[in-house]
């Protein structure tokens, strides 16, 4: 407590000697040390779980700053997803700090703090490596460079250099509500410019995921990408193919539920980065009918999300490969199988060729091939079967779905209008609403009575009888 109060003390003291000048960049490794002044950012904006944290680990003799997106995104005027701490301290230490945490990770060894329901991870400073200089970088990589392991601690300058961007290590005190810029990310957050620490080219090959956060964080972000680290994306995008799927999959639903999915996909275009994440891009995107389902899905889910509606990564990914599964489904069908049987293996075809690329998680193919499913039963509106359609647990997502396909122009406008007025009437009112049934009615299977008698077997077809 009392070092707290010093600390306070401190960091309102503008005159304190030795203290680097706000919005000078220093040298040997010093940072910028912004004031309150200058960054705008005020403790009562920080996560009382993060606070909490940062105080103890000071009380401790840590130091301790809420670091990365988090102080981006309060610098921007945002409301901040996540807050993240860093402190001088090991793993070890902060455990023993804290009675409700634990250890996790192995290529990153971090400290999840658990307050109520709130999670803060907590993570020790890290040495940088060469960063595209000449000294030897002792991480285990792989043969393409990509780190396999990156445990080894250092100072809070060699922290910020091996972050990705500069408007990403950024390091906020909120004991003396100052901002501690090693690399220019105020003056980049300012500016709207996402610039890579270090070679871009060597932390590319490093992880060449940082190429798919670029993309995502200029569309989320509106920021434009400097040409310096853009340079060498075109060149080293091919090294996305040695990506574990699993972290393609992860920053691929990053994107897509940023909030700004339709502004996403088009930059992973423009960059040549969709043939690692979303390949099926190419084709549907060259296609018009498939372009305006696309964009409608997308624009539909981040009206959702920007609303704080739920929003499903599998409605998303139903959303994405619709277009592939109408073309397998028209095939199909156009071979000779019949229609419903003809869209069970459009399915299955394209979920199975889209996890070669993208790890789609098995637990989302239900809610994917459900919304698909429940498509052709939205074309039946007489006799009993739109109530039951009414009733089916999916109907919500399939009607979505269906209104998306109504803006992209794939099926009328008065079919979205019928199921909108249909779910909201009564039962009376329903009940007027049903077209009248159209073409023959399926004949009933008869009955073939029995013949009494020895014979009476013989003259049964086999398959009236079960199985001995």
């Amino acid at each position: 407590m009392i070092r707290r109060i010093i600390n306070r003390l401190l960091g309102n003291d503008a005159k304190q000697k030795g203290k680097p000048r706000p919005g000078k960049r220093q040298a040997n490794g010093e940072p910028v040390i912004l004031g309150r002044s200058a960054h705008g950012i005020r403790r009562d904006a920080i996560n009382d779980c993060a606070l909490k944290t940062c105080e103890s680990l000071a009380d401790a003799g840590f130091k301790a700053f809420v670091v990365g997106g988090a102080v981006r995104d309060l610098m921007l005027g945002k409301k901040p997803k996540d807050f993240d701490v860093a402190t001088d301290a090991t793993p070890e230490e902060v455990r023993r700090l804290f009675r409700r945490s634990r250890i996790i990770g192995r290529r990153f060894r971090i400290v999840h703090v658990m307050c109520g329901r709130d999670t803060i991870e907590v993570t020790t400073f890290r040495a940088a490596g060469n960063l595209g200089g000449e000294e030897e970088d002792e991480r285990p990589t792989d043969e393409t460079g990509r780190i396999l392991e990156d445990n080894i601690f250092g100072s809070q300058s060699e922290d910020a250099a091996r972050r990705d961007f500069t408007v990403n290590a950024l390091y906020y005190d909120p004991l003396r509500e100052e901002i501690w810029d090693y690399h220019g990310g105020a003056e980049d957050c300012r500016k709207k410019i996402l610039r890579m620490i270090g070679d871009p080219a060597t932390r590319f090959r490093e992880d060449p995921v940082r190429m798919l956060r670029a993309a995502r964080f200029a569309a989320k972000l509106d920021f434009h990408i400097d040409p310096d680290t853009r340079k060498p994306v075109a060149e080293l995008a091919p090294l996305l193919g040695n990506v574990p799927r699993a972290r393609i999959f992860d920053e691929a639903v990053k994107l897509l539920m940023s909030g700004h999915a339709l502004r996403g996909v088009h930059q992973l275009r423009a960059e040549g980065l969709h043939h690692g994440m979303l390949p099926l891009l190419d084709t549907i995107l060259d296609d018009p009918q498939g372009k305006r389902f696309i964009e409608a899905g997308l624009k539909n889910t981040d009206q959702r999300i920007h609303e704080d509606k739920p929003a499903s990564p599998a409605f998303l990914f139903a959303s994405l490969l619709w277009p592939q599964v109408q073309r397998r489904w028209k095939a199909i069908e156009g071979a000779g199988e019949k229609p419903i049987p003809a869209l069970f293996a459009a399915m299955d075809e394209v979920l199975d060729a889209q996890r070669e690329q993208l790890a789609i998680p098995r637990r989302f193919d239900g809610m994917i091939k459900e919304v698909w499913a429940l498509q052709p039963r939205f074309d039946y509106r007489s006799g009993v079967r739109p109530f039951r359609l009414l009733e089916h647990p999916r109907f919500r997502a399939g009607y979505d779905f269906l209104l998306i396909r109504v803006e992209s122009g794939e099926v009328p406008e008065e079919l979205g209008d019928w199921w909108t007025d249909f779910q909201d009437a009564d039962d009376e009112s329903r009940k007027a609403m049903l077209l009248a049934e159209s073409g023959p009615k399926p004949k009933r299977r008869r009955r073939r009575r029995k013949s009494a008698g020895p014979d009476s077997a013989a003259s049964t077809p086999a398959d009236e009888f079960p199985a001995s």
